[in-house]
C-alpha cells in the first residue's frame, strides 16, 4: 500500500522514458521485491529522493559538494522511511540549501541506481534515487553539515564539475526541454517566470 505511489510514478516515467527501460525495471524490481525499501537500514539498498534545483532563469542548476562522497552532485537524501518521496526530495532541496523551493512537475525527471561505498558501521550498498524537477525562490543558500559548499552552475557547464553519467544525463535532459520549448516558453510551460 505505502509504495502505491511510487509504482504509479515508475510507471508513468517507464512509458515516457523506454531509452531508460533496464533500469526502469531494474529499479522497480527492487521496489516489488523489498516492502521496507524506505528504509535507510535496507543493506540490499534503499530508496531517495533528489532535487535537479534550478534559478528562476531555469539555466543554473544548484549543486553540492558531497562531504562524504567529496564530489558534485544534485540535492537529496535518505527517505528516513517516508514513502512520499515527492516529500523526501522536496524536504532534502530545502533542507540542504535553506531555500524554499517548488515542485514543476509532479512526474519523475530521471532515476538512477549508484552504488555508495562502505563507511564506518554501513555496508556497500546502493541507492535507487528519485529526482524531481524544482526551482528555487531564490538565490541566497545556506550551506548544511551536508555539504562542503554549494554553488550554482550553469547548466551548460555541468562537466565542469562532474564526470558523473547520472549528472550530464540530467544536464542533456534539462537542456533537451529548453531547446525543445525554447527558454521563454520552457519558463511559461515549467512555472520558470514565477515571481
Amino acid at each position: 500500500m505505502h509504495r502505491r505511489k511510487l509504482f504509479s510514478l515508475l510507471d508513468r516515467y517507464a512509458q515516457s522514458h523506454r531509452d531508460e527501460a533496464d533500469n526502469t525495471r531494474r529499479f522497480i524490481d527492487f521496489v516489488v521485491a523489498h516492502q521496507r525499501c524506505f528504509d535507510n537500514d535496507l543493506w540490499a539498498g534503499h530508496v531517495t529522493g533528489s532535487a535537479w534545483l534550478t534559478d528562476t532563469s531555469g539555466m543554473r542548476v544548484l549543486l553540492t559538494h558531497h562531504r562524504k562522497l567529496g564530489r558534485w552532485f544534485q540535492l537529496g537524501g535518505h527517505s528516513d522511511g517516508d514513502p512520499d518521496i515527492v516529500a523526501v526530495a522536496t524536504r532534502e532541496a530545502e533542507e540542504e540549501s535553506g531555500l524554499e523551493v517548488t515542485l514543476l512537475d509532479d512526474g519523475i525527471f530521471d532515476l538512477d541506481i549508484h552504488g555508495i561505498p562502505a563507511r564506518k558501521n554501513d555496508p556497500a550498498h546502493f541507492h535507487f534515487d528519485v529526482r524531481f524537477l524544482f526551482q528555487a525562490k531564490a538565490d541566497a543558500f545556506k550551506i548544511s553539515a551536508e555539504s562542503n559548499e554549494l554553488s550554482w552552475v550553469p547548466v551548460v557547464d555541468i562537466a565542469r564539475y562532474s564526470d558523473d553519467a547520472s549528472m550530464l544525463r540530467m544536464q542533456k535532459k534539462w537542456l533537451a526541454i529548453v531547446a525543445a520549448a525554447g527558454l521563454e516558453r520552457a519558463g511559461r510551460v515549467l512555472g520558470l517566470d514565477r515571481g
